[in-house]
């Protein structure tokens, strides 16, 4: 199946529709980091739209599917270096893998060029259905086989920061509207210029226009808001070990590991600090097993006056079972373990086998243990007078995640990540300009503690204050504003998207009563 959907993408582009469709695939994974060319992503879609000129729905989907497998094969072409070099998978079950997702994202362009063609058959204007069911489809692949967020349209944006304020109020998918809407104009604006018998789209250039106009106005007026929360401001210092992946569970480097911390956290709370932050698994065991190693983490917190925060494996009994958890632990200045918060959206065949039953011949890459369980509450850590929302590496690019440890409290996000797997690829900033959404949508700063980087201060604007590079050993410090932790994000969350899934099922819906009638008549 996922080689005959692959040869299809191919075969299409022998003709001009597929041309079309895979210069848009190009344009679009352009757009993102690196090399994160952002303007492209408005007129990205012109040529997707040129070759569903007068196509059939079928068409227009083998069209739409093109531009995706195009798209994601140059966004995601990293995954072939963490399942080779991390997972050990030879290449012949790697790319099959690969292509396997790929097909998957590159499933909802199509289903989003399909609809969007049906709706004009029937006299629906691409300038509606197009947004509306690109931002469908991109909610339904945010929850469906476990879900898979990355790489949305208003991503590639998250430089742009007076456009992408409207996240706290309709989230990524916001953007994503804007965009493909401008490029559904734009298009006709330029056939109409080329005589091909299209009109000017004046209505519609006017809407995206005002739409425009309102994004910039609200961006700036957000942006140069006064901070009225009230919260007492607190410094952070945020450890990046650049341990190797590869001896990263070995025994013989525990040491090398923990010394390595140390030394860095010492540097960096120099002139004092509120909080340490090191990286998801900065300790390659288990801290509740380890008692001498445990004190020697609160030695430290004492020391330094300062919580540490650090991610760790964790264990415990789950009806009868011993389960695994990939968490994050929280020590007081008085070198007590105050609270433990569990990763609950854990990455498929990074931390656990789908069908394990089945795919016996792949092991997660994630060695040392079982496969992990997924926590089971959004429960903030607290420190002092503000709760921290925990999000463990892959989480982050999960809105409805952030979204709930801040409505239970949490005034400042923390993102611990080990982007090792990544290798020096395009997936680590990829990465990084998800995360800045969350700040954004929740009005919470995010600090962020990778590995091998990137290790970032976000405010709640989404601006990355500082970062530093990747793979290199250091630490970023800063003073935090804990968030208001108020947005209309918080209040109403998915509803716009909710919204748009519920118009393009009416639209579809609406189709096929037309396709019925005029078969009835056709009879």
């Amino acid at each position: 199946m996922i080689s005959i959907t692959f040869l299809s993408s191919i075969r299409q582009l022998a003709d001009r529709r597929g041309v079309l469709a895979a210069a848009s695939g190009v344009l679009i994974a352009l757009s993102f980091p690196s090399p994160g060319l952002s303007f492209l992503a408005w007129i990205a879609l012109i040529p997707l739209l040129i070759a569903l000129e007068t196509s059939s729905p079928r068409e227009a989907f083998r069209v739409g599917m093109t531009c995706g497998v195009i798209a994601y094969a140059f966004i995601l072409y990293w995954l072939n270096l963490v399942l080779t070099q991390y997972g050990h998978i030879p290449w012949g079950i790697s790319i099959p893998i690969y292509l396997l997702l790929v097909c998957w994202l590159a499933l909802f362009y199509g289903v989003s060029s399909c609809l969007a063609r049906m709706g004009e058959l029937i006299g629906i204007k691409a300038a509606f259905t197009l947004p509306t069911v690109w931002v469908a489809a991109d909610f339904a692949r945010s929850y469906l086989c476990s879900g898979c967020s990355w790489a949305m349209l208003g991503h590639s944006q998250f430089r742009t920061l007076p456009l992408i304020q409207i996240a706290d109020l309709a989230g990524v998918y916001g953007i994503t509207l804007l965009i493909v809407l401008a490029n559904v104009v734009l298009y006709r604006a330029l056939r109409a210029v080329s005589g091909a018998g299209i009109p000017y789209p004046i209505k519609s250039a006017l809407i995206i226009l005002l739409l425009l106009m309102a994004t910039i106005f609200y961006g700036f007026n957000r942006l140069n808001a006064a901070d009225t929360n009230g919260a007492k401001p607190f410094r952070v210092a945020l450890i990046q070990g650049n341990i190797p992946q590869d001896v990263k569970w070995s025994p013989e480097f525990r040491e090398f590991t923990i010394n390595t911390y140390e030394r860095l956290t010492r540097t960096a709370a120099k002139g004092g600090v509120d909080l340490v932050v090191w990286p998801e698994s900065a300790l390659p065991f288990f801290f509740q097993d380890e008692p001498k190693q445990a004190q020697r983490i609160s030695t430290l917190a004492r020391e330094l006056n300062s919580y540490l925060l650090f991610g760790s494996p964790a264990h415990e009994q789950r009806h009868g079972t011993e389960t695994y958890l990939n968490s994050v632990y929280l020590v007081s200045p008085a070198g007590e373990t105050v609270g433990r918060a569990d990763k609950m959206h854990l990455v498929p065949f990074g931390e656990y086998v789908p069908l394990s039953g089945i795919l016996t011949f792949i092991n997660k890459l994630v060695v040392g243990i079982g496969d992990f369980a997924p926590g089971e509450h959004a429960i903030p850590l607290e420190m002092k007078n503000t709760k921290l929302g925990i999000q463990v590496c892959y989480e982050v690019i999960f809105p409805e995640l952030a979204r709930q440890y801040v409505r239970a409290g949490a005034r400042v996000l923390v993102a611990v990540t080990n982007d090792a797997w990544f290798g020096r690829s395009s997936a680590p900033y990829q990465h990084l300009a998800i995360a800045t959404f969350r700040a954004i949508e929740t009005r919470t700063p995010l600090v962020r503690a990778a590995n091998t980087g990137i290790t970032a201060i976000i405010d709640q604007n989404g601006y990355i204050r500082t970062m530093t590079g990747l793979f290199t050993e250091g630490y970023r410090t800063g003073e935090i504003q804990p968030g208001s932790g108020q947005s209309l994000y918080l209040t109403i969350g998915d509803a716009p998207a909710w919204l748009c899934l519920i118009v393009t099922a009416l639209i579809t819906l609406l189709t096929w009563i037309k396709r019925q009638q005029f078969s009835d008549k056709e009879s």
